[in-house]
């Protein structure tokens, strides 16, 4: 390409290479040093004036360094008189950091974008950005590339029942890139879903090491008096739905109390049940307060009126359900990110005691109730609270359908939490394609993947992304899961040769090279850009 210059960085000179072969044409000469205090030094050797540059610098392990080298690079061009600078950047480094996750967070990808302008880009070439509205952050055009028609053609290629297969979502984030391949292939999709607020087994933790805590601190008799108002509280809060001529036949006959019910019983299956206790009668005589309107028949009415939609639910969920598409939600139980049978004990019920406040017969001097006991259990409920608050986002709301990885993996990795997946798609008997936009972490794909085999019936497991980072020990980990078969990745991002030989049998690289390489002539010559977006059999 005559007045067009190809400059590498030192992030990933292989790929530089094989652009430059595809365009038939030798990069630019620069040395790229250091000095002994650490600072990135440049210098341009071939002339630059008046001509089109383009930088290829993605990001790497030494993420930094990189983007640091790569404004250098920017600035040295622009002084050298360069007609346009053009960076070439497959990985967008700090991509995930797109949006404010904290109150005092940074939103350092628009940074990012912000020190190109400065340094004087005059366009950017990426592929799959994490987040596509990305683009709103720079003040230069950017062609935001995609390797779907890459995965696609692989799959053509090597996949042999690949018309039968399904395209799977491993969060909900990434819905907008499966349906996007599956339409492009004419196939079915999926979506695999986590949720670390599993009912049925964080809450009864939290009540029941709560109420632990009260019996070995003595405070048995706190915890039942609390369950005692909040019943009562939902009581009179019924009354006031009952009509004024129900109220009215009901008459004023003498109040009485009714038995405490069980708090962990009765949040257990989701009503109140008037379950006796060991509570004693001054306790009883002290603590419950008298309503207005008699207790007994506003019992009967409550009943009457549960009854009445607990048959018509029955009768529509008959109906509901005999639908065939019923059957392709499945659910699972995730410990340590990997699937357990039901019979699996729970995680978070073993952290507390073998024994539980329930199987403590009361004793004589539990009568009374120590005022540092009350005190005790509610800073134990606040602090509850407060950690179910903890999942609902920092800025307000609950979290979005892009929610951060990074609290997912730590969730599948934490040994005292267990997480609740479902799969919602048919795919049983048929190959599954795991799609992402990036390989990080590896709990996510092994929970996905064991998702699909072992509880959807999936024959085959096929993990792709774009960008292989293969944080820590990912690639390994991910090689050792008997359920994966196939790890396809794009040389977007540079695998060193180490974590390459870690996973020889599974791992697919695709090349990217005549993508960016014809990305770069077609810019330099003015061409539209829509062709590298097309799928081709």
């Amino acid at each position: 390409m005559r007045g067009a210059i190809v400059f590498s960085g030192s992030s990933h000179p292989k790929l530089v290479e094989g652009i430059c072969d595809r365009l038939g044409m030798r990069q630019g000469s620069a040395t790229l040093g250091k000095f002994k205090n650490g600072e990135t030094s440049v210098t341009i050797h071939t002339s630059i004036r008046n001509k089109d540059v383009f930088i290829v610098q993605s990001g790497s392990e030494r993420i930094n360094d990189s983007v640091m080298e790569l404004l250098i690079m920017i600035s040295a061009c622009k002084g050298g008189s360069a007609k346009s600078i053009t960076a070439v950047m497959p990985y967008f480094p700090y991509s995930r950091q797109s949006k404010k996750k904290q109150h005092r967070g940074a939103i350092t990808a628009r940074m990012i974008a912000n020190l190109l302008h400065i340094a004087g880009v005059n366009h950017v070439i990426t592929v799959d950005l994490h987040a596509s509205q990305m683009q709103g952050f720079f003040k230069c055009p950017v062609d935001n590339l995609v390797a779907e028609p890459l995965l696609a053609r692989w799959i053509r290629l090597n996949v042999p029942n690949w018309r039968e297969a399904v395209v799977v979502s491993k969060n909900p984030g990434g819905t907008k890139r499966v349906t996007s391949l599956a339409d492009a292939l004419k196939l079915s999709f999926g979506i695999v879903t986590t949720d670390r607020r599993r009912a049925g087994t964080a809450v009864h933790w939290n009540e029941s090491a709560m109420f632990e805590q009260l019996r070995l601190d003595g405070g048995y008799e706190a915890a039942i008096l609390t369950d005692n108002i909040i019943d009562m509280e939902l009581e009179v809060s019924t009354v006031n739905k009952i009509p004024q001529d129900q109220k009215a036949e009901a008459g004023r006959p003498k109040p009485r109390s009714r038995a405490p019910s069980n708090p962990l019983q009765r949040r257990a299956n989701g009503v109140a049940e008037t379950i006796g206790s060991p509570l004693s009668k001054s306790m009883r005589a002290s603590s419950i307060v008298e309503p207005e309107v008699p207790l007994e028949p506003i019992r009967m009415n409550v009943t009457n009126i549960q009854e009445e939609p607990e048959e018509q639910s029955a009768d529509e969920s008959a109906e509901e359900y005999t639908d065939e598409r019923a059957r392709n939600v499945i659910h699972g139980r995730l410990v340590q990110g990997h699937i357990v049978d039901d019979s699996h004990p729970s995680p978070a019920m073993s952290a507390t005691s073998h024994t539980t406040w329930r199987n403590r017969p009361p004793s004589e001097g539990d009568d009374d109730i120590p005022a540092h006991m009350m005190s005790s259990f509610m800073s134990t409920a606040s602090s509850t609270r407060h950690k179910d608050s903890e999942h609902s986002h920092a800025l307000g709301g609950t979290y979005d359908a892009a929610a951060s990885s990074e609290d997912e993996e730590e969730d599948l990795k934490n040994p005292e939490l267990e997480t609740m997946v479902t799969l919602v798609g048919n795919v049983k008997n048929r190959p599954v394609f795991i799609v992402d936009d990036m390989m990080d972490k590896s709990a996510s794909w092994i929970a996905a993947a064991e998702t699909v085999v072992k509880r959807g019936g999936a024959t085959k497991v096929y993990c792709f992304a774009t960008h292989g980072l293969f944080g820590g020990d990912c690639l390994e980990e991910m090689n050792n899961c008997d359920v994966i078969d196939k790890i396809i990745i794009t040389n977007a991002f540079p695998i060193p040769e180490h974590k390459q030989d870690q996973a020889r049998d599974k791992l697919v690289i695709i090349n990217v090279d005549n993508l960016l390489a014809e990305a770069i002539r077609r810019n330099h010559h003015g061409e539209s850009m829509s062709q590298l977006f097309m799928h081709y059999d």
